[in-house]
């Protein structure tokens, strides 16, 4: 893991190997406290840990206050230009602002941004995208490079720093992937700030959480970001579950139930989709690292999901049963869990999975209380 700066966003830690944090945005009006607080209530039941709001006129301020006090998460306020709506929301109770110092103003403007960030216990996040380096970096570089929007944004930390600003978090996003990947590589081997990871302008759900699983996850495999935002075009919810994914598929989340099942194939006799459906559906309150397994048939699946907690392996529809539909996860199959031998089964293949699945979680959970108590610390 890289070492970086480690400071508070409110309540939550960030860099100096804190565990990485999710953020997302809202699409309201800020203006209307009341519709903003919904959307900000609503990003952090998905798992939110940070959210971000624009203040872009003097009538967002009054707004802000309302919003910082009826949040479950900390809030950080997106500004552009103008210092004085930096101290303004920042009086008013967020944890942090995204500014870019250099369109600030004058020295004097940063410096009363940094003293009130300061005063306050709030870092400042200095975000550059590929579309605001400065002119002269632009054609000193030759075009849009990586190493062009690593110069933008320490030329606004330099800013920063020199009014003896320390808590700063860079964010160095494009819309193009692996742009965006060698600007943060370069950003992490020559700097310890702590690295806010997403790419921009992602686009659409579909495109855009797939640009954002290659561009994250690729920088996260390799101990880059200590924070991440998935960009999607429309309703900012499922940018949370998008990003939570990402968590999980590079390990660093394992608070969860892992549903494993094949693509299926000739040897397929139940609806394995189905059944996985309500298997994941059913056992998503779990806390507790957990790896259940759907395969299609006995062939091969004990042994494809071998390193699963607990699994079942179709054998065909049971007797009378209608093929496809909800009948279809009333079948024969194996069940296996890990370190015994298959048992065969016969009946409600989902419904039996569900059930063992969560006595194996309380199991774990009950060992997880013991390890962690008075007596195990």
């Amino acid at each position: 893991m890289r070492g970086t700066r480690a400071f508070l966003i409110g309540g939550v830690a960030i860099g100096g190997g804190a565990p990485v944090t999710v953020q997302s945005m809202t699409n309201t009006d800020t203006r209307d406290a009341a519709a903003t607080l919904l959307q900000v209530r609503a990003l952090a039941a998905a798992g939110a840990d940070i959210v971000r709001v624009s203040v872009y006129d003097d009538a967002c301020l009054p707004a802000i206050r309302d919003i910082v006090d009826g949040s479950p998460v900390p809030i950080v306020a997106d500004i552009h230009y103008r210092a004085d709506l930096a101290v303004g929301a920042l009086e008013r109770g967020v944890a942090k602002v995204r500014i870019n110092p250099g369109n600030i103003g004058a020295a004097e403007k940063v410096r009363m941004v940094a003293d009130c960030a300061r005063a306050h216990g709030a870092p400042i996040r200095i975000g550059v995208n590929s579309g605001s380096i400065e002119k002269d970096i632009l054609q000193e570089e030759g075009g849009v490079t990586a190493q062009g929007m690593l110069r933008s944004a320490l030329r606004h930390a330099r800013l920063l720093e020199a009014v003896g600003f320390q808590d700063i978090v860079l964010s160095l996003k494009a819309t193009d992937v692996p742009l965006t990947v060698k600007a943060y590589e370069l950003a992490a081997a020559q700097t310890d700030y702590p690295l806010h990871v997403g790419v921009t302008e992602a686009g659409l759900p579909g495109d855009g959480n797939i640009k954002s699983a290659v561009g994250i996850g690729s920088l996260l495999l390799h101990g880059i970001g200590d924070t991440i935002r998935v960009s999607l075009t429309g309703d900012p919810v499922p940018e949370v579950a998008a990003a939570i994914d990402i968590l999980k598929a590079c390990g660093i989340r394992r608070d969860y139930v892992n549903v494993i099942s094949c693509p299926t194939c000739g040897r397929t006799s139940v609806d394995v989709a189905a059944i996985a459906t309500r298997v994941k559906v059913a056992l998503a309150d779990i806390r507790v690292p957990l790896t259940v397994a759907v395969m299609g048939c006995v062939v091969n699946g004990p042994g494809e999901a071998r390193e699963a907690d607990i699994g079942l392996a179709g054998g065909g529809l049971a007797e009378g049963q209608p093929a496809g539909g909800a009948g279809s996860t009333y079948a024969t199959g194996a069940m296996f869990e890990r370190g015994k031998p298959p048992e065969k089964v016969e009946g409600d293949l989902a419904g039996m999975l569900i059930d063992r699945a969560r006595k194996i979680a309380a199991e774990k959970e009950k060992k997880g209380s013991r390890a962690n108590g008075p007596c195990g610390d």
